[in-house]
């Protein structure tokens, strides 16, 4: 069985509401053989990391930048991970009040780095949620675990 992380920082009932629908699309029924691992960015670690085949990371815009503690888990895990996580897959999702540009790329960069590949384009929202957000955030889950069945 595949296993995709979803690493997230989720301090606000949008940035929640978008973990759930990314859940949600990870966790479709007619999704097979992908078993989907949930941690806090302030909980994944280098083991989970290491475990998994896939990758989602979601967080909020702040200041420009990906949220602290995303960035704290990119740097508890860089390092010890190098080597060993080339090519997998990934995914993004970025919740800003009016701006994710910066976060979006800051998280690029990191993964970039590590070798990730991007499985599909990064969901970029500003402002409140709709039908339309929350299907492309469903969407993004069900890419990111269908790129994971085998």
């Amino acid at each position: 069985m595949s296993r995709l992380l979803v690493v997230h920082h989720t301090p606000s009932p949008v940035t929640r509401e978008l973990l759930e629908a990314v859940l949600a699309g990870a966790n479709d029924p007619e999704i097979a053989g992908v078993d989907v691992v949930v941690r806090p960015a302030l909980a994944a670690t280098v083991p989970d990391v290491l475990g998994a085949d896939g990758y989602l990371f979601g967080t909020p815009a702040n200041f420009g930048y990906m949220s602290g503690a995303l960035k704290y888990f990119f740097d508890a895990v860089y390092y010890p991970v190098l080597d060993y996580v080339r090519d997998r897959p990934y995914g993004l999702w970025v919740h800003g009040n009016d701006d994710t540009t910066g976060a979006v790329s800051s998280v690029q960069r990191i993964a970039t780095g590590m070798g990730l590949a991007v499985a599909a384009a990064p969901l970029e929202v500003a402002g409140g949620l709709d039908a339309d957000v929350r299907g492309r955030a469903y969407e993004l889950g069900g890419t990111l675990a269908a790129h994971l069945m085998k």
